[in-house]
């Protein structure tokens, strides 16, 4: 049988945890199912799969033998797209990630362009607070705002950002401004960060920073939480520059303290390595990677 379709079979398999489930997901019979699963495993001399009444397991092996055929097959599949030219319409699915304010606020315009424009692709976007193993979770670009640990993806500069302290004029009208971080001990803090009695707060160089230590008035785990309470004239509150982009155009919030500020943060486009090229991954990094440049909120 055709090594290609059997990979194709024993990936449906493991990541359906069933034999029934992959058949539906393939458009094949479960008895055809169950055939490929026999033969791969003949063919390997390797049992993959542990199956009882109930469900199907991955053996040691099988785990294994299923990182290693994802691989395989997303290689295969970048490389077809790679020989049909680079000149070829993107198509297929797009996973993309971001974080929630990052994905909705940036990177959320792009991605409807990019499928106004290509027509033939379907794009998964994973907004979330956490960092996404691009890996484990198939994902093909992430933005990454912060200094990027080693690895072997492949890494595009296209902005950065600041973390600021802000607060409304009303509060800043009602209260003497901030000339050191110290002064913040005599002010109303807003942390966005987890729940705790309190909280530290770092100032310039990094060879040489000023440690503030606080005790918030207000402490919530959602951004958006903590910029509306700021906006309210509750007291100041520190977020990354982007984040109150817009309130800071609009007048709502307005930076203190901006020169004690640490050094910015980069922004970054990765993307997983590859030997091909994907037209979908090239022309997505491409739109998002001129959108974010061309932002003065990210420059």
């Amino acid at each position: 049988m055709d090594q290609i379709h059997l990979m194709n079979v024993f990936v449906a398999v493991g990541e359906e945890e069933g034999f029934a489930a992959a058949a539906r997901r393939l458009d094949l019979s479960p008895a055809a199912v169950t055939r490929a699963i026999a033969g791969l495993e003949e063919n390997l001399g390797v049992k993959l799969l542990l199956r009882t009444t109930r469900n199907v397991r991955l053996t040691e092996a099988g785990r294994r033998y299923l990182d290693d055929t994802r691989a395989i097959l997303a290689s295969i599949d970048e490389a077809n797209e790679a020989a049909a030219g680079v000149n070829a319409a993107p198509k297929g699915n797009l996973s993309v990630t971001a974080s929630v304010l990052f994905g909705k606020t940036f990177v959320m315009p792009c991605i409807v362009q990019f499928l106004n424009e290509y027509p033939e692709v379907e794009v998964s976007a994973l907004f979330l607070d956490r960092i996404v193993n691009l890996v484990d979770e198939g994902i093909d670009v992430a933005v990454r705002i912060g200094h990027l640990p080693d690895s072997s993806l492949k890494a595009l500069r296209v902005g950065q950002v600041r973390r600021v302290l802000c607060a409304s004029p009303e509060y800043l009208a009602r209260q003497p401004l901030p000339q050191h971080p110290a002064d913040l001990l005599r002010h109303t803090v807003i942390a966005a960060t987890g729940i705790s009695p309190r909280v530290e707060w770092k100032f310039g160089a990094v060879d040489d920073p000023t440690m503030v230590r606080l005790r918030p008035r207000l402490t919530v785990t959602s951004n958006d939480a903590a910029i509306e309470a700021a906006c309210a004239g509750l007291g100041i509150c520190r977020l990354l520059s982007y984040q109150i982009a817009d309130q800071l155009t609009a007048g709502r919030l307005k930076i203190v303290l901006s020169e004690y500020e640490e050094a910015p943060w980069p922004v970054h486009l990765v993307h997983r390595e590859s030997k091909f090229g994907s037209s979908k991954v090239r022309n997505f990094i491409d739109l998002l990677a001129d959108h974010l440049r061309a932002n003065p909120h990210l420059n």
